[in-house]
């Protein structure tokens, strides 16, 4: 992007992030302090869309009143990244498990997508600080308005991420991938640890809160958002064969650059 679209983006950053905070605030002080008392699936679902639906459209209807010319997908839960014009990407409940078992681990989350790829990106963590990381493509990353950047450390001193696409039993490939690779990570690293939100564990890789993160399966719409914090940060960002991450793609990774190149031979050629 040239220097006029990221000036104009940057503009539109505080706006997005006020509504995303704001929504955030919202489902915080909603949230019961206690577990979903639910035992069965769709008693959770149900507990889960009671939050969700409210929320979700007031951040639809925020996001489309500061970029009116973007569109919104019909469904949010299809998954699936619009590749031609500009699209919002919002969750207002990255973390769905966590937040209804009254874990502080969930984030609200809005992406700008411009033919296929993000351009604008805020993650907003309510209950753990009030933390917003954000960023720009080609305007760098932030952490609560400060630029970030990953660590380098060696991989037997490093701290992995890793989490489970929704629905990633449906595809037994991805699903054995993902168990091979636990085994390859865990033990080459100091601990592998699943810190609730995709989106979150992908920007905290752009911080250097976490070394590494990897995802095996399809997952773009939740890793779109930190993936463009974690490059603009300097991580390295993509697929398990070292390959320029993409939504399409089956595969994530991000780190350090170096920590990358000691990383990604863990992960190349599971099967």
């Amino acid at each position: 992007m040239d220097d006029i679209e990221v000036r104009e983006l940057r503009t539109l950053l505080p706006e997005v992030e006020a509504a995303v905070r704001e929504v955030g605030a919202r489902l915080a002080g909603q949230r019961p302090a206690d577990p979903c008392p639910e035992s069965g699936l769709a008693g959770a679902m149900a507990r889960f869309a009671a939050f969700d639906d409210p929320a979700a459209a007031e951040l639809r209807a925020r996001l489309a009143a500061l970029r009116p010319q973007a569109g919104l997908p019909a469904d949010e839960f299809d998954g699936a990244v619009p590749t031609g014009g500009e699209w919002w990407l919002c969750d207002a409940m990255d973390g769905a498990v966590q937040f209804l078992l009254g874990l502080p681990h969930w984030a609200v989350t809005a992406t700008l997508v411009r033919d296929g790829a993000a351009v604008l990106s805020v993650v907003h963590a309510p209950q753990l600080g009030a933390r917003t990381y954000r960023a720009v493509r080609g305007g760098g990353a932030e952490l609560d308005g400060r630029s970030i950047a990953p660590v380098e450390r060696e991989l037997a001193a490093t701290v992995a991420g890793t989490s489970q696409p929704p629905g990633v039993g449906a595809d037994p490939v991805a699903l054995r991938r993902a168990g091979a690779s636990l085994s390859a990570v865990a033990g080459a690293v100091l601990a592998v640890r699943n810190l609730g939100p995709t989106s979150l564990q992908v920007a905290q890789v752009g911080s250097g809160h976490l070394g590494l993160f990897w995802e095996f399966g399809a997952d773009a719409a939740n890793l779109l958002p930190g993936a463009l914090i974690a490059t603009e940060a300097g991580a390295a960002v993509t697929d398990a064969t070292g390959a320029a991450w993409k939504p399409a793609a089956d595969a994530f990774l991000a780190a350090a650059p170096g920590l990358h190149r000691l990383a990604l031979p863990l992960l190349n050629g599971l099967d």
